[in-house]
């Protein structure tokens, strides 16, 4: 018995996946303000700002080789005992890392954080297409994927704001305490999510020898690596028209992230309707031609402030559908799919960084076009992917397709 069906008020799946949204906020947020405060960090710390920011490269890798690790040893661990411990994991690490003095205890504060988001992440967006019907898994998707973008819009540039009057510490602690308090309604409110069969690790390896969850995962790379590499150096690729200003850079972040809220929004009912396919394909195309129009946007400021929003509707758009692909492809292995997926998220985290940075100090203004590339080689990749509109495949969806917990079982 599923959840929806244990719960007594139409209103809990959607409770649940507040809270669930709220977790990986916490996690896009610490991930996030990280880059926003670099310099502050590095005055303090007494290094420079690479080696501050190459820990954005180090958590990426941690998050990407230790989550598939995770979910194959602690398969058979409840959902929500997982996310919980998780939570529990990153406050910790945060907490070390807002106490740091040294280089060396803030990247291990931000290692230790890496683990406990290898932990949460993956069991979050495989447990949220569960707590809704076939037909509206589209909707929860758009649900967690809202707690990453309200971090990109709000989450950081909050706490960079907050850093600028007090300290670069100061927002840390606060993630800190959410992320302690949501550990416990974590674990409260989770306790009876359904769960997946625990699965051996060849078997979790056995789901990328499927053709189209394989090109799916390629896909995300490729899509993350797209807007990636212009968004950790958008001080330096929007220099022509904010000259520097740090107040103007902030107007065009914020614009970037209300427009991904929009996009997330938008995209999760569009695509139960419309199917993945349709919808990833539109969202690459505005992508592709925003990324175009922005080198040529010269010193027009209002022009690049369209851009950042279109931006950000197109790139966050663009993850809900290609997310829908993988559910859609074989409800059955969803989770496990769900959790390579974000293995693949967090490579191209790591890799946007060290890629941006060979050519951002002589060609920033090439970084669009380098993104473009990326964007266009997710979109060929994806037509490896074989999609349908919802509504072919929801009888298969509608199916028992996995082992859930007992009632008064966790997740």
């Amino acid at each position: 018995m599923t959840s929806i069906e244990q719960s007594r008020s139409p209103r809990g799946p959607y409770l649940r996946l507040g809270v669930l949204a709220a977790a990986l906020f916490v996690v896009g947020t610490n991930a996030f303000v990280v880059a926003g405060v670099l310099p502050q960090i590095a005055a303090t710390l007494h290094v420079n700002t690479a080696q501050v920011g190459y820990t954005i490269t180090v958590y990426g890798i941690v998050v990407a080789i230790v989550s598939p690790v995770i979910a194959t040893i602690f398969a058979k661990v409840p959902r929500a005992a997982l996310m919980a411990v998780g939570l529990a994991v990153i406050t910790v690490g945060v907490a070390v890392t807002a106490a740091s003095t040294t280089i060396g205890s803030f990247t291990v504060g931000r290692l230790v954080a890496a683990l406990g988001g290898a932990a949460l992440v993956p069991a979050a967006t495989a447990v949220a297409p569960r707590l809704l019907p076939p037909e509206r898994r589209g909707r929860a998707l758009t649900a967690v994927g809202l707690g990453f973008t309200l971090a990109t819009a709000l989450g950081a540039p909050a706490g960079t704001a907050l850093a600028a009057v007090t300290s670069w510490r100061v927002p840390l602690v606060a993630v800190t305490i959410v992320s302690a308090v949501l550990a416990v309604l974590v674990a409260v409110s989770l306790r009876r999510a359904p769960t997946d069969a625990p699965l051996s690790a060849r078997a979790r390896l056995g789901v990328l020898r499927e053709r189209r969850v394989a090109a799916a995962l390629l896909t995300t790379v490729f899509l993350c690596l797209s807007f990636n590499i212009v968004y950790f150096f958008s001080s330096a690729v929007s220099a022509p028209v904010t000259h520097g200003n740090g107040s103007r850079l902030a107007v065009l972040l914020l614009l970037y992230g209300i427009g991904g809220i929009v996009g997330t929004l938008l995209a999760g009912p569009i695509t139960d309707r419309f199917g993945s396919g349709a919808i990833f394909t539109a969202a690459i195309t505005v992508e592709v031609v925003v990324f175009v129009l922005l080198t040529l946007a010269g010193n027009s400021f209002a022009e690049a402030a369209v851009l950042f929003a279109f931006w950000g509707l197109a790139g966050f758009g663009a993850g809900i559908p290609l997310q829908h692909r993988l559910v859609s492809i074989n409800p059955a292995t969803a989770g496990i799919a769900l959790s390579w997926y974000n293995t693949a998220l967090y490579v191209a985290i790591a890799l946007a960084p060290i890629l941006g940075g060979l050519v951002v100090d002589a060609h920033a203004q090439a970084l669009p076009l380098i993104g473009d590339g990326a964007a266009v080689l997710a979109l060929v990749v994806f037509t490896f992917t074989r999609d349908g509109r919802p509504n072919t495949h929801t009888a298969t969806l509608n199916r028992p397709a996995t082992q859930t917990t007992p009632p008064g079982g966790q997740k």
